[in-house]
């Protein structure tokens, strides 16, 4: 893995590694492995967020499928989480999701999903890499046997009446903010949010294909909080670029991402014998504070690598109905494949209005253990250096034995950008900044010029 995959699918700067050429490429390649063999005429779907490279890209991407052969239904700006259920409501054979998810505009990327609405295998793309990058893509069909493309007019109102139908309750009288990043959830917020009765401020809804998570969304979420402490809100809820994670704030200003969210829910979920095997999936980088309310609340804590395909990995493979990330992508499992953004938000305002308490009241069921994360920007050669540096190697070691059993340190490279992350925490916050410094200076040091 890794000449063209990342951990989420193909990501680059459009029209420069992601190119229209790439794309018609990956189109075929697509449509040749997953069709193993078949005869049978396959249909694809194809949405995208609001950058303006999506359009391109999409069409490149369908022009690639129909030279194989393949049949495509163009969602239009729809989020992730909706191609991967619409690929299954319209009993299509694969999904695709032009997108770089909270990236900044100039990026775009390529996602792949199944027939079920997962997403497709490493062994599936490490297929379709081959035939890209081997030149290995079959002849052109005749005229009378390409593909054809068709428009899907109804499908942000099928995905929007999916998520109103997770829900138990209507969101009347909750007085929200929903900030869209200026990306896939500017077609589908307000339609959904006022349909379940909420009074939502929507913000940052006008994309205009170079806003997208520009000073925005769940990247930026001070702007949310100042909006709703102003104008002595509920709650606020961003999403990224293509709505496939949320962040929230509660009545007071306080951040509640992806940890505090599991926390909530899982007792919810627990408390009506919603939680499969008694158990919620997270990874690597979930707040140790997340871990001890496992505890107290006799919850099963599993923990993956860092990437929301392994948490679905774990989920699957082991019956769990209930897993996702700091960063806001949150995966329930009775109701969809991947993770959902405005599904979280939905799920979590819900419960604050069936619960009758403040957001900030059920966030209490946590506490945050200080957490400092610093990414060290490096070149592709110098990520792979990362791994056999002795003097890292050192650094690291040195700040496990530092911190003892007050703390811990998790330092990876970032699947989806040339960036090395050093993460520490502890329950000494000046001890856990001061050695999440030191490390990241030693591996700017060591890597800086590779």
């Amino acid at each position: 893995m890794g000449r063209l995959f990342g951990t989420d699918g193909i990501r680059g700067i459009a029209n420069s590694f992601l190119s229209c050429e790439l794309a018609v490429k990956v189109g075929r390649a697509a449509g040749t492995v997953l069709s193993d063999g078949s005869r049978r005429r396959l249909l694809f779907c194809v949405g995208s967020d609001t950058r303006i490279s999506s359009d391109m890209l999409s069409f490149s991407i369908a022009s690639g499928l129909c030279s194989v052969g393949v049949d495509v239904i163009i969602l239009g700006v729809v989020p992730t989480p909706a191609v991967a259920y619409l690929v299954e409501k319209y009993k299509a054979d694969a999904g695709i999701m032009i997108s770089a998810s909270h990236n900044p505009a100039e990026y775009n990327g390529i996602k792949i999903f199944s027939g079920d609405g997962y997403k497709i295998p490493d062994a599936l793309e490490e297929q379709i890499e081959t035939l890209v990058l081997d030149e290995e893509i079959p002849e052109n069909l005749s005229g009378t046997d390409i593909g054809k493309v068709t428009y899907a007019n109804n499908a942000v109102r099928d995905y929007v009446e999916h998520l109103k139908s997770t829900v138990m309750n209507s969101l009347d009288g909750l007085n929200i903010a929903v900030d869209c990043a200026n990306g896939s959830a500017s077609v589908s917020a307000e339609m959904l949010f006022k349909e379940l009765g909420a009074n939502a401020d929507i913000l940052h809804n006008k994309p205009n294909g170079i806003n997208i998570n520009r000073n925005c969304g769940s990247t930026h979420i001070e702007l949310l909080r100042e909006y709703v402490l102003s104008n002595k809100l509920d709650a606020g809820v961003a999403y990224d670029g293509d709505a496939d994670r949320c962040i929230c704030v509660d009545d007071k200003g306080n951040i509640v991402d992806g940890d505090f969210i599991m926390a909530v829910c899982a007792k919810d979920m627990k408390s009506r014998g919603k939680l499969a095997k008694n158990a919620v999936v997270g990874t690597v980088m979930t707040n140790m504070g997340f871990g001890k309310f496992c505890k107290e609340n006799d919850i099963n804590f599993v923990a993956t690598k860092v990437g929301d395909r392994f948490v679905l990995e774990e989920m699957l493979q082991e019956g769990y109905a209930f897993g996702g990330e700091q960063s806001g992508h949150v995966i329930f499992k009775d109701f969809a494949s991947t993770g959902d953004g405005q599904l979280t938000s939905i799920q979590l305002l819900s419960l604050v209005k069936r619960s009758g308490q403040k957001l900030s009241e059920l966030a209490e069921v946590m506490k945050r253990y200080p957490q400092c994360i610093i990414n060290v920007t490096v070149s592709k050669d110098g990520k792979l250096a990362y791994y056999t540096d002795p003097q890292i190697k050192a650094a690291i070691e040195e700040a496990k034995k530092e911190f003892g059993d007050t703390g811990r340190i998790v330092v990876r490279p970032s699947g989806t950008e040339p960036l090395i992350r050093v993460m520490t925490e502890g329950e000494d916050r000046v001890l856990t900044e001061s050695i999440a410094k030191r490390v990241s200076e030693v591996i700017q040091d060591r890597l800086s010029g590779k």
